[in-house]
C-alpha cells in the first residue's frame, strides 16, 4: 500500500511560504541549511536559502513533509485539494496573525488562505 510522504505546495515564494506553514503546523520547522546545501544552491545561481527555488519543511517523526516549490504562474482558481487543521477560534487569530486570511467562518470550521491565495479550513473541536 502507498504511504503519504510529501504535500508539495505550488508557491510563488517558497522561503516565506515555508515559514509561514513551519508557524502555523505543530511540530513542523524549515529544514535547516548545512553547508552541502548551500553550497548545492550557489552552485545553481542561488543566492543563499531565500532564493531557494524548492524550500522542505519536516514536522514530527512520521508526518508529511511539506515541499514549498517555485512555479512561474500565479494561483488563478480555487484548490482540487486542501488541508484541514484542527483548532479554535483562538488558533484562527494565530493563523490571520502570521499572515493567513479568513474567507468565511461556518459553525464547525472557518476556512482561510495562507498567504499565497491557498485555501485550507481549522475545523473547530
Amino acid at each position: 500500500m502507498a504511504q503519504l510522504r510529501d504535500i508539495v505546495f505550488d508557491c510563488r515564494h517558497p522561503a516565506s511560504l515555508a515559514r509561514f506553514w513551519a508557524a502555523a503546523l505543530d511540530g513542523y520547522a524549515v529544514a535547516p541549511y548545512d553547508e552541502e546545501e548551500l553550497a548545492r544552491l550557489a552552485a545553481m545561481g542561488v543566492p543563499g536559502p531565500e532564493g531557494d527555488p524548492s524550500v522542505l519543511v519536516e514536522g514530527p517523526p512520521g508526518a508529511p513533509r511539506l515541499f514549498l516549490t517555485l512555479v512561474p504562474e500565479p494561483k488563478e482558481a480555487k484548490n482540487r485539494l486542501h488541508l484541514d487543521l484542527v483548532g479554535d477560534a483562538a488558533e484562527v487569530e494565530r493563523l490571520v496573525a502570521l499572515g493567513a486570511r479568513v474567507l468565511a467562518r461556518h459553525p464547525e470550521w472557518t476556512t482561510l488562505t495562507d498567504p499565497e491565495g491557498n485555501e485550507f479550513d481549522v475545523m473547530h473541536g
